[in-house]
């Protein structure tokens, strides 16, 4: 049964700008993991964007939004599998407060280039 689908785009400019403000934004908003992803790619700018918009996808899917009893950004992790496929995992505080919600499986497609990213994400229980 599908619980939530969410969708998001992001500019890749906006999110590019914060970064280059220093390490606040991108440490209040990703993790570890995928800091080191992002890094390593040749356009870091359009990874951290499509990752952003797959946070802001997953929140719309729960139905619960940001800061409203839901997952904070940095409980929100994409993995890439040995394929290169993108997952979403919740760390931390977020796995434990879903942990009850009868969540057993969550899809996410990821899509990026040079001016927008967009994420898609759907939540089965």
């Amino acid at each position: 049964m599908i619980i939530g689908i969410g969708t998001d785009i992001t500019d890749v400019a906006r999110i590019a700008a914060k970064l280059s403000k220093g390490t606040a934004f991108r440490d209040l908003v990703f993790t570890p993991v995928e800091i080191d992803y992002c890094e390593k790619q040749a356009a870091p700018q359009e990874s951290y964007a499509a990752r952003f918009a797959a946070k802001e996808a997953f929140l719309k899917a729960l139905g619960t939004g940001w800061g409203n009893g839901g997952v904070n950004f940095n409980e929100i992790e994409i993995r890439n599998d040995d394929a290169g496929k993108p997952e979403l995992f919740l760390v931390g505080a977020g796995a434990e407060k879903h942990a009850a919600a009868g969540i057993k499986k969550i899809w996410v497609s990821l899509s990026h280039e040079k001016s927008a990213a967009i994420a898609m994400v759907i939540i089965e229980g």
